[in-house]
């Protein structure tokens, strides 16, 4: 008897304990009654909220599902601008559960990848719309708030077709594809060395014209100090000629006497040198006796 109360307390306790569950906070519960969904009196699915639940033991069974704010952040998807061009934008969104009913029948039990599949559908309906109507200059210039405010609003309806709220959605990232930014760095490339060939041309003709003004001026001075040159040496000249005529006239075998010398010196100044020269002749007149 004893063994038998004993049993009998353990079952309780164990029925006890089978039949209470817990929803924590940021979840929601939906019960299963032999595989089918718990309903109230109205014949709407029941939905419990956070906080201690009763079910019944072996018969019911329960769907927790997640009720926090989630973030679906998949691959970068291609979409085509109004230029006809193909970016790769890479975007998140925020989104949340409003109505768990729909939620549950519309992602077959509540099934996350399905879920996320359905909305990035959507999510990616609204950005293909909106890239189409824009092009890269004004997606990257600043519109790309106005872009991410248009595609939440063409999220909206997943509210009522899937039961989820769209909080956010952002555009991460936009990158051009491989292929096409390739072309389009050759293309800039090919602008920057016609660009730069411009100007190195543009220099080398200016530089043609400062050497071409330069070589003018110094061809004009040289030409100047030359004609200077000629002009005081002319001058220089005459005025030594002037002198030696002066001297010449004043004292005529004087002048014939330092002319002598001087031409003494500029013959004999070089040891090497050899001269052949008669005596008698009038280059050695001042140095012959003077007696006569």
């Amino acid at each position: 008897m004893k063994n038998f109360s004993i049993i009998t307390l353990v079952a309780l306790a164990l029925l006890t304990v089978s039949s209470v569950f817990v929803i924590n906070e940021g979840e929601r519960g939906i019960v299963f009654q032999f595989s089918k969904i718990k309903r109230d009196s109205d014949g709407e699915m029941r939905i419990y909220e956070p906080g201690l639940h009763f079910k019944i033991p072996l018969i019911e069974r329960i769907n927790k599902i997640d009720a926090r704010i989630q973030t679906l952040d998949g691959a970068p998807d291609r979409f085509v601008t109004a230029e006809k061009k193909d970016v790769l934008v890479d975007s998140y969104v925020k989104w949340k559960i409003v109505d768990f009913s729909t939620y549950y029948v519309r992602t077959a039990g509540g099934n996350l990848s399905n879920a996320q599949a359905l909305l990035k559908q959507k999510v990616n309906n609204g950005l293909r719309s909106e890239f189409g109507r824009r092009t890269i200059k004004q997606i990257v210039s600043g519109d790309r708030d106005s872009l991410m405010e248009e595609a939440m609003l063409s999220a909206e309806s997943s509210k009522a077709d899937l039961g989820i709220e769209v909080v956010d959605v952002r555009v991460k990232r936009i990158n051009l594809p491989e292929e096409v930014s390739n072309s389009i760095y050759e293309r800039m490339r090919a602008d920057r060395k016609a660009v730069a060939a411009e100007h190195r041309s543009q220099g080398r003709e200016k530089a043609d014209v400062i050497q071409a003004t330069v070589d003018a001026k110094v061809t004009v001075m040289l030409a100047d100090a030359k004609k200077l040159a000629f002009t005081l040496r002319g001058e220089g000249d005459a005025l030594a000629a002037n002198v030696y005529a002066q001297s010449y006239n004043k004292d005529p075998e004087f002048f014939s006497f330092v002319r002598s010398l001087e031409a003494y010196e500029n013959s004999f100044s070089s040891k090497n040198d050899i001269m052949i020269v008669k005596p008698e002749s009038d280059f050695f007149d001042y140095l012959k006796s003077t007696k006569k």
